[in-house]
């Protein structure tokens, strides 16, 4: 997969640079600051970006205007946002911009080098990948909602995965359950938040949304 980073400490860019190449991916850029991640992908697209969410000149939204802007004018380009603290704001805004190619993790999880390498994977393949901390402190501004108050255990556990980015598959093998009980469950959440017959959207992402409030 052909990665553009956006990191503005060297030491952690470098370090991404590095495990990058050494698990085949080819980094076409590496630049400590949002513009230069715009101007390097409207140069050459890339498959996908891992970009900061706080840089320079500002150390604010800077990395968050940066992916907002690459969902919209690329939507082809996977979007993989780093931050050192879970940014809810932040965090709703990206999932709601598009249904996927988006994720969002805690800088503490590129540490833990097989879930930044699946996140960064699934993102590249237009899949979604939300650390589960991001979803966690999301979904406590949500529990009062009555649709939600609905869900089985087991079905808020789906929904949660699911609000990861996950797949029915993963899920099963994540809950030690059968694919079809997933698919199942699936369904159930579809219905008790009333979205059995929506039409012309994805019934999955609009779970979601209201799963985190958005």
């Amino acid at each position: 997969m052909r990665v553009m980073l956006a990191e503005d400490s060297i030491l952690l860019r470098e370090g991404l640079v590095r495990l990058l190449a050494e698990e085949g991916h080819q980094v076409t850029a590496a630049v400590g600051d949002a513009d230069a991640l715009v101007a390097a992908i409207a140069a050459d697209p890339p498959d996908a970006v891992v970009v900061d969410v706080r840089m320079p000149p500002t150390h604010t939204d800077e990395g968050l205007r940066a992916a907002l802007e690459i969902r919209r004018r690329w939507p082809a380009v996977g979007v993989l946002v780093l931050s050192q603290y879970v940014e809810k704001r932040y965090a709703v805004e990206l999932l709601t911009s598009q249904s996927g190619g988006v994720g969002y993790l805690l800088k503490d999880r590129v540490a833990q080098v097989g879930e930044f390498l699946d996140a960064l994977a699934r993102v590249g393949d237009g899949g979604a990948a939300f650390d589960p901390e991001v979803v966690r402190q999301l979904l406590a501004r949500t529990s009062h909602t009555d649709p939600l108050s609905r869900l089985t255990v087991r079905e808020r556990a789906v929904l949660d995965h699911m609000a990861q980015g996950h797949t029915n598959a993963t899920i099963a093998a994540q809950l030690h359950v059968s694919q079809s009980a997933v698919e199942k469950h699936v369904n159930a959440i579809f219905d008790k938040l009333d979205l059995a017959h929506v039409t012309g959207y994805s019934r999955r992402v609009l779970a979601v949304l209201r799963y985190l409030g958005g």
